[in-house]
């Protein structure tokens, strides 16, 4: 039976801060390494952190991207790979020419494994977007990337999986931020103060229709609709001046929640996945009973995109 052990990670990034961030990575892949994990992933431009971008110049933005393999992060994420003998996936801001991309990369001790420009960036003027789908291998598993918003487009998760993904990894920075859904917004600075001595109600917030009541309305569904597994990260605590619950978590093809992280640090939690659920699951038979030919033209038809959080409106 094809399985594969693989961790989940969250940390609370400082901003800009690529040797800070980048040593949370790899004391993180560490504990990975000692609980037998063969894969390690963490959250959205987790080399930089996210939020902080949207103040940013152009110039500014310019000074902390990177070109992919080539430039010195992703060239310490191999190093980190080698070290423990694991997969490490990461965020960082990438440049290519005079374009810049919020990129996802996986590396081994090898070298690049597969990059992944996010589809839907919003949190810089100044970020193209991606314009394909990426799936590769890792250890006999096809994986597919798709960076937060990505993910809410039904399509593009459905795409993905048609590419041959069995297992989707879903970078994020996310949660506890306004939007029209009712129960949404940020939490009180003072719950996270408090944290240690009064915990619960901070976790009733985190766990609440602001973070993780929210997430459950839509991420199993992703996983069960299209018999995939779903490897959900997100940074816990600040990211600019955001603060964000965690929750990072897999997702099985039945939608049920295998493993989260339900802790206020930096952490990881790690499980074994087995390729037995893909088939029994029933994403897979609903994949197989599609009638393209119904929905083809619908689907495929030009619209004019939007896209812009409540949060970010001026």
């Amino acid at each position: 039976m094809k399985q594969l052990k693989i961790s989940v990670a969250q940390f609370e990034p400082h901003d800009g801060d690529k040797t800070y961030n980048l040593s949370r990575i790899e004391a993180l892949s560490a504990q990975a390494h000692a609980q037998d994990a063969e894969v390690v992933s963490f959250h959205e431009m987790s080399i930089t952190a996210y939020t902080f971008f949207k103040d940013l110049s152009l110039e500014q933005v310019r000074d902390l991207a990177e070109p992919v393999p080539d430039g010195p992060s992703v060239q310490r994420l191999i190093q980190i790979a080698k070290s423990y003998d694991i997969h490490l996936l990461a965020g960082l801001v990438e440049i290519d020419d005079d374009q810049i991309y919020n990129t996802y990369v996986c590396v081994n001790g090898e070298g690049l494994v597969a990059k992944f420009r996010k589809l839907h960036p919003f949190i810089s003027q100044y970020m193209s977007p991606g314009n394909s789908y990426v799936t590769f291998d890792i250890k006999g598993w096809t994986c597919g990337i798709l960076i937060c918003y990505d993910n809410n487009v039904i399509e593009n998760v459905r795409a993905t999986t048609l590419l041959g993904a069995e297992l989707i990894f879903a970078p994020h920075v996310t949660g506890c931020t306004p939007s029209a859904m009712p129960g949404r917004g940020y939490v009180a600075h003072e719950l996270w103060e408090n944290r240690q001595s009064d915990p619960v109600p901070l976790r009733m917030e985190f766990n609440g229709p602001k973070g993780r009541e929210w997430l459950l309305r839509w991420l199993p569904a992703r996983a069960y609709d299209n018999g995939v597994y779903y490897a959900f990260t997100n940074p816990i605590g600040y990211d600019g001046e955001h603060l964000k619950n965690g929750n990072a978590m897999v997702i099985d093809p039945y939608g049920n929640v295998v493993t989260e992280i339900q802790s206020f640090e930096d952490s990881i939690q790690t499980v074994s996945i087995s390729a037995d659920k893909l088939e029994l699951a029933g994403g897979y038979r609903y994949r197989n009973a599609r009638r393209p030919e119904l929905y083809r033209d619908i689907l495929g038809a030009d619209h004019d995109p939007r896209l812009k959080p409540v949060w970010m409106k001026k």
